[in-house]
């Protein structure tokens, strides 16, 4: 009789189980699919997009931090970035009558303040009293809240009297530090 008992205890578990199964697989295989979307083809199309857009944004106590213009924008949610067409960033320092302006052909910027600007890449200080005026490279990374630059493409430096060449650099706006990475060649010539 024991063996008749187990058997229907082992059959109940069974069917309990069965019925548990089916009540929940639904609720799996709608699981799914939601977290696919998130990597599916929806993910490589823009939140939305712009044009000759200007965006200003201010630091916590309220001073310009940065300016950017674009000829077109696109913002991937999904993804975490920006993609900028001919994007034109003012950046501030601490000194706000001094920023420098940035200009490539194209940017990527990420949530975490942190910009990618590539071909053309044109930096140019405002003020005409500082020692480096212009910045040429191919592609440089910005951190827009520290102000740090760097690249690993060749770098033309240009200021008053001087031209340098180097094979990358890192740079900070703010303490107006440079550091050349592999120093290629400098012109200096003064004037008379």
């Amino acid at each position: 009789m024991k063996v008749l008992g187990f058997d229907r205890l082992g059959l109940s578990i069974s069917v309990l189980f069965i019925l548990a199964s089916a009540l929940y697989i639904p609720i799996w295989m709608d699981e799914d699919p939601a977290q696919q979307s998130d990597q599916g083809p929806d993910a490589l199309k823009p939140a939305y997009k712009a044009k000759n857009l200007t965006t200003t944004l201010y630091n916590q106590e309220g001073q310009l931090n940065h300016k950017v213009f674009a000829a077109s924008m696109e913002h991937y949610d999904q993804l975490g970035f920006v993609l900028f067409q001919k994007p034109r960033y003012t950046l501030y320092t601490d000194d706000a009558q001094s920023p420098w302006e940035v200009t490539a052909t194209e940017g990527t910027l990420y949530n975490n303040e942190l910009i990618q600007l590539e071909n053309n890449v044109v930096i140019e200080n405002q003020s005409v009293d500082d020692f480096v005026r212009t910045i040429r490279t191919a592609f440089i990374e910005i951190n827009l809240y520290t102000k740090q630059m760097t690249s690993d493409q060749p770098v033309e430096i240009r200021g008053l009297q001087y031209v340098i060449n180097s094979n990358g650099f890192n740079a900070n706006l703010r303490t107006q530090e440079y550091e050349l990475i592999d120093h290629v060649q400098t012109i200096y010539s003064p004037s008379h």
